[in-house]
């Protein structure tokens, strides 16, 4: 089924006296926040010239689940829509507030696994903090990976296309208390991420599929959720800001869906229930929490059941990030090709796989365009020898459409 219609304005929940074109979760209550945000200077939108600002203008009511489908927009269109650089986190919140449909976020730890996701086609990415632990420090997700380590890793990720998918991130408990929940927004924000989800669990933090997990209490949890949503109003973001909650191992069902609506009503744009027991689980929390888009986290083999895109997209979540999609896979075919080069003393790389292919994927025509339009002459031989594949094709390096050079 579609998710619910939406009846608020679809666009994220910010201070109308900062100037913002924002309104994301359901007017529920004032934001305890207020003052606080209100005192800040900020520039208004306004005064902002219309080609640098990057504010979502207030869409068009959205229309009830009895309006027509046409209503709204296709993913697709969002992605060619949407085409100005460094504008992930635009490109995200339209996705979720002007579409209807399940944004499906292979999970990316690295260069190359992110180039593949971008060359397979997907219209968003989700940096695994997982993965980023494993990739970058050969360590297991227990808090070892700190804001400088992630901030860095999802810099480059967002950035290797900057009209590319945008890139949803791990922030993990946001590195410390309010002061450092602000930064990490902050410092994301800088570093092109589209949105990230801030989680309440203890600083001494573990994988949300393993056991023995603590949470902080409902309010310093809430505390971190309110720095978060004042420093995006600072640097006058359309971040997403999601809220995950990790307490249904510790407190229970009915405590997550209490935290999760406390989170929503300080500025929370989306929410994440990490770790449901059953699918039954999974769908309640779709409903008790209606009209409010939701977030799955999808690890095959963890401690919840193996839902598939379908039957996300039929239950009503909007999001659906899969942590271990790269992960995992690379583990077993590195070990794999290791065994095999170990007892056989050969990689066995298929034919068709050659560095050139690989090269490819990263960029090597982009780099090789931005050399030869310039005048360089670097490549003026070509990167090949006689016996490799045919050399590259080097297209001219022209401005995309409606972006000026």
């Amino acid at each position: 089924m579609a998710p619910p219609a939406l009846d608020f304005e679809p666009v994220s929940s910010m201070e109308s006296e900062a100037g913002h074109l924002f309104k994301s979760e359901p007017q529920v209550e004032s934001h305890h926040i207020a003052e606080p945000v209100k005192s800040f200077s900020l520039v208004n939108a306004d005064e902002v010239v219309e080609e640098e600002s990057y504010a979502v203008q207030a869409p068009p009511s959205v229309p009830s689940s009895a309006s027509s489908s046409a209503s709204w927009l296709p993913l697709n269109h969002v992605m060619a829509s949407v085409n100005k650089p460094t504008s992930g986190a635009t490109k995200l919140r339209k996705m979720i507030f002007e579409t209807n449909e399940l944004i499906v976020c292979p999970g990316v730890y690295d260069g190359l696994s992110a180039r593949t996701a971008i060359e397979v086609g997907f219209n968003a990415l989700y940096m695994t903090g997982a993965g980023t632990t494993a990739s970058r420090l050969g360590q297991p997700d227990l808090a070892i990976a700190q804001l400088h380590e992630m901030r860095e890793n999802a810099e480059m990720i967002a950035n290797l296309d900057p009209f590319g998918p945008p890139l949803i991130a791990d922030m993990d408990t946001g590195y410390g208390g309010p002061i450092m929940a602000a930064r990490t927004v902050e410092q994301y924000i800088r570093a092109g991420v589209a949105g990230a989800h801030l989680e309440d669990q203890v600083l001494t933090k573990r994988c949300g599929h393993l056991s023995g997990k603590k949470v902080v209490p409902r309010e310093e949890y809430i505390s971190r959720i309110r720095a978060a949503h004042a420093a995006r109003v600072r640097m006058q973001s359309d971040f997403v800001l999601i809220a995950r909650t990790d307490a249904l191992q510790q407190l229970g069902f009915d405590e997550c869906i209490a935290r999760l609506k406390e989170a929503r009503d300080e500025g929370a744009d989306v929410g994440l229930l990490e770790g449901f027991e059953t699918r039954e689980q999974a769908q309640r929390c779709v409903q008790e929490l209606a009209p409010w888009p939701l977030l799955l986290n999808s690890v095959e083999n963890g401690k919840s059941p193996t839902i598939t895109v379908d039957e996300a997209r039929a239950m009503g979540f909007r999001i659906m990030i899969f942590s271990f999609a790269t992960l995992a896979p690379a583990y077993l075919a590195i070990k794999e090709t290791l065994q095999r080069l170990k007892k056989q003393g050969i990689v066995g790389t298929p034919k068709d796989t050659t560095p050139v292919t690989l090269f490819k994927v990263c960029g090597l025509e982009h780099s090789m365009s931005v050399d030869m339009n310039a005048g360089g002459a670097s490549f003026k031989g070509g990167v090949f020898s006689q016996n490799m594949m045919p050399e590259v094709q080097i297209p001219l390096m022209l401005p995309r459409q409606n972006h000026k050079p």
